[in-house]
């Protein structure tokens, strides 16, 4: 119910839910991840609302930065074009395409996809992005000067690989509650979030690393929290030997 209340209040008329699985997530298996799908729809089709859910995968950090400025940082690369990590971009067009299709403004998710690429090609979706920061009083620059605006946090170092291997889990919850560590979320009600910490150039699950490669940088606010954040990220990490087959961003469509 407190899923749908507030998509419902809001009078839409036609909702993409992203339904996250894995070790993050709340449904951390793929028939939890099902049966809750379909319960969204269920009932949001009970009250009149057109509704898609994709379960997604979330065994590993989605995109390359994880923490409130570096996953701003991230979008702006994103639509500009500057980097568009795989699996992101896959999610993103995965559940743009059913909102147009939802809305009526492309007859399938083949086309929508083939308006979203150009969209973001032409930089009408950074344009766009743009235009809703000013919106919410944010500056009028931010795309062409996010420096000046996201602070970086003073410390900034590598988790580095103890041997050579391929990275095959990441407890990802274990990452979110780093990243709480860190100062970049909320213990209790009050507590000031450090936007400049968190995680950035994240290596996703298959990467082959050599013996002190790096696994991901850590952005702290002094060194004490960054060694703590690199032995906590080690920690939720496993090196293996074999390669690892790559796995569908989304794992089942429902609705």
């Amino acid at each position: 119910a407190s899923i749908l209340s507030k998509k419902l209040a809001a009078g839409l008329e036609g909702l993409a839910m992203d339904i996250k699985c894995g070790n993050g997530a709340f449904a951390s298996t793929p028939e939890f991840a099902k049966e809750l799908a379909e319960s969204i729809v269920a009932v949001a089709g009970g009250a009149g609302l057109k509704t898609r859910a994709l379960i997604t995968d979330m065994n590993q950090i989605l995109g390359t930065d994880v923490g409130n400025s570096l996953e701003v940082f991230e979008t702006i690369r994103y639509l500009k074009g500057e980097h568009r990590e795989p699996r992101l971009h896959e999610v993103t067009l995965a559940l743009c395409a059913e909102m147009l299709v939802l809305g009526g403004l492309a007859a399938s998710t083949a086309a929508a996809r083939v308006k979203l690429q150009a969209a973001l090609d032409s930089g009408a979706a950074a344009e766009k992005f743009a235009r809703m920061v000013v919106a919410l009083g944010g500056p009028a620059d931010l795309m062409e000067r996010p420096d000046a605006y996201l602070t970086a946090a003073p410390f900034v170092k590598p988790v580095v690989a103890p041997r050579a291997g391929v990275i095959t889990t990441m407890s990802t919850r274990d990452l979110g509650v780093t990243i709480v560590e860190l100062g970049g979320g909320r213990r209790k009600a009050g507590d000031a979030i450090d936007m400049r910490v968190g995680f950035s150039q994240v290596k996703p699950l298959g990467t082959r690393l050599a013996a002190g490669e790096p696994l991901a940088l850590i952005h702290a606010a002094d060194e004490v929290a960054a060694d703590r954040a690199v032995a906590s990220y080690l920690a939720a990490c496993t090196l293996g030997d074999a390669d690892l087959a790559a796995t569908p961003m989304v794992m089942a469509e429902v609705g």
